[in-house]
């Protein structure tokens, strides 16, 4: 059909011509409510951005000097991030002459592990990079 009664045909029923296929041979064009058709997808967008959950990852530092009570502190943080459905990365800094007792970062993060009140997976184990001790938990799906 040429454009010129396309168009007039569009006007007739108060629609407008929306080119679909501009690189099909002949173009292919369709009579619709534009604006309608661009709130219909906005709001399909809207509704896809609703139902997704993003997680986030927390990161709670820990030294290889920490006390029982701020181990506690932390590891409730840690919970209450794992419950929220987002990760944790949990590190040890190691300062000075802690990198020769590297150990004793291991048996914090034991600790740590053992003091978790919610269902959790190991992402990744602790492990040394540099002068810290990095682990990555997360939520039991």
């Amino acid at each position: 059909m040429p454009i010129r009664k396309a168009l007039e045909l569009a006007d007739e029923r108060r629609l407008d011509l929306a080119l679909i296929a501009p690189k099909a041979t002949p173009p292919v064009c369709k009579i619709m409510d534009y604006g309608k058709y661009k709130f219909e997808i906005a709001k399909r967008e809207k509704e896809a951005r609703k139902n997704q959950h993003v997680i986030n990852i927390k990161e709670v530092r820990l030294s290889a000097a920490i006390e029982e009570h701020d181990l506690g502190v932390k590891a409730r943080n840690a919970s209450k991030f794992l419950k929220h459905g987002d990760k944790v990365k949990v590190s040890i800094r190691y300062r000075g002459r802690e990198m020769a007792h590297r150990e004793i970062g291991f048996e914090v993060m034991e600790k740590f592990n053992s003091m978790l009140t919610v269902d959790y997976i190991v992402e990744r184990k602790a492990r040394i990079d540099g002068r810290s001790m990095v682990m990555v938990i997360g939520p039991k799906e």
